[in-house]
């Protein structure tokens, strides 16, 4: 089954960033809780609380503050992983499909590669494009979740790379209704 993420950013959310994961969490869409713009104690104060809304929430880069938090998924950046961490899920964004081949054979449980298209996260740079989604998917035997500028109108083609899933920001963070968002991503179903 082709595998729905949401990466959050709660500068981009439109309304309460908490009654969005709690959203979310109840639609099915495994969450990736990112904030990139905190330090590893604001960080922790935030995932105690997104952890009550969705309890199956997959914390970002702050090793320690997710042991301290008991919380069993991470995701790293690519320059963070090395082996035996200590997770029950260990995910890792990769930029080539070298590094996706490194990230396996460390240890990761699944990589998110990207950036495919254009993105206001990314601007200025440009995309890897989905040659390069396709390459990484090649390269693994493990799942490769593409992320970047991922939107339903573009979904399906990340889907015929063979990827196992899209990661997608702007779009949850910013719609106006998760379930009519929803209804449109698994249109590619």
């Amino acid at each position: 089954m082709f595998k729905i993420i949401c990466v959050t950013n709660r500068k981009l959310c439109v309304g309460d960033f908490l009654s969005r994961v709690g959203e979310l969490h109840k639609e099915g869409v495994t969450v990736i809780l990112r904030e990139k713009d905190l330090n590893e104690s604001e960080y922790a104060e935030l995932a105690e609380k997104v952890i009550k809304v969705c309890p199956d929430v997959i914390l970002h880069t702050y090793t320690e503050a997710a042991k301290r938090l008991n919380a069993d998924k991470i995701h790293l950046p690519y320059s963070m992983l090395n082996p035996n961490m200590g997770f029950k899920i260990t995910g890792v964004s990769v930029h080539s499909a070298k590094e996706a081949a490194d990230a396996e054979k460390l240890g990761a449980d699944y990589v998110t590669a990207g950036h495919i298209f254009h993105t206001d996260c990314k601007k200025g740079l440009a995309p890897r494009g989905l040659e390069f989604l396709k390459e990484s998917v090649d390269a693994v035997s493990i799942p490769v979740y593409a992320i970047g500028g991922i939107t339903p109108d573009n979904i399906a083609e990340i889907k015929e790379t063979g990827a196992a899933g899209a990661c997608i920001m702007s779009g949850f963070m910013q719609c106006e209704n998760v379930g009519k968002y929803m209804e449109k991503v698994r249109k590619v179903d």
